[in-house]
């Protein structure tokens, strides 16, 4: 399991200590991820996503997982949160014909 947000693609970054002395060290800057059960409205069922808690926030935000898988592009979603977003746009067309 990688350390990426499923929802943003959010992932490591590199940077460096920089101590006193203005000696660099290499050090790794870790997202915020943690499992969280979401629930989609359209599907009427909840699943357990790794995403940062940034992810989170703008979930709740923008009104919940529904809305916020369809705005999201396609290229920064995990495979999971991308059938699910195919699944839910799915429900809509077939609920809205």
């Amino acid at each position: 399991m990688s350390r990426r947000c499923e929802l943003t693609g959010k992932g490591l970054l590199v940077g460096n200590n920089v101590s006193h002395a203005n000696n660099k060290t290499k050090r790794v800057y870790r997202p915020n991820l943690q499992v969280v059960s979401l629930a989609s409205e359209a599907l009427g069922n909840s699943y357990k996503l790794r995403i940062s808690m940034n992810a989170l926030r703008t979930l709740d935000h923008q009104g919940g997982l529904d809305p916020f898988l369809l705005k999201a592009k396609d290229g920064v979603l995990s495979d999971r949160a991308l059938r699910l977003k195919r699944a839910i746009a799915k429900k809509l067309a077939k609920a809205a014909a």
